[in-house]
């Protein structure tokens, strides 16, 4: 009478089929471009933006361990060339009484007056360290340079500085009350700043 029940399965066989379904990655794909003047966003320091090629010009594969590893590496040199910046802007400023007197010694300092041994990289604690740094202007030309780029495109230099005022202004002149017919916000559509 009826149809036999089907045999009952056993709870830890249903969970090993559950886990068996689960998105596993083995495999890190990164895709390098070239550097390329950006105009696509505003640095706060003033100069072009930096921006990549249309394509990417190579591909590499690592695993996860392989690719932590490299993560490692380039995060230690970021960290290097940032802290040597640093030696170099407090070595400028001992010359110069923090910046209230002019000094020739100063001016003629680079970053190769800054040796390793002034900087401690091995004590700072590279995944606790901040790395999307801004790039001074004189940093991100070299880099442009450095990546082929010949004509830097001056007019994106005039137009970023244009978009860097206007976000100083913000917002309406309105004082006490909002007066909808002279109010900037309002005429643009938005609630009165």
């Amino acid at each position: 009478s009826g149809f036999p029940s089907p045999p009952a399965t056993s709870i830890l066989k249903r969970q090993k089929q559950l886990r068996r379904k689960n998105v596993r990655f083995d495999q890190v794909t990164v895709y390098y471009f070239a550097r390329r003047q950006g105009f696509t966003s505003v640095p706060s320091q003033g100069g072009s933006s930096l921006g990549m090629a249309q394509r990417h010009n190579s591909v590499r594969r690592y695993t996860l361990c392989e690719f932590a590893q490299e993560q490692e590496v380039n995060h230690r040199e970021i960290l290097r060339e940032h802290l040597k910046e640093e030696k170099l802007h407090a070595k400028k400023m001992k010359l110069t009484k923090n910046g209230t007197v002019e000094s020739e010694e100063a001016d003629g300092l680079t970053l190769e007056d800054v040796s390793d041994d002034d900087i401690d990289v091995e004590n700072v604690e590279v995944d606790d360290y901040f790395f999307l740094q801004p790039l001074p202007t004189k940093r991100r030309r070299a880099l442009l340079r450095a990546s082929g780029v010949h004509r830097i495109d001056a007019e994106e230099k005039q137009e970023l500085r244009a978009i860097r005022l206007s976000r100083e202004e913000c917002g309406c002149d309105c004082r006490l009350y909002c007066d909808p017919e002279a109010c900037a916000c309002s005429q643009a559509g938005i609630k009165c700043q």
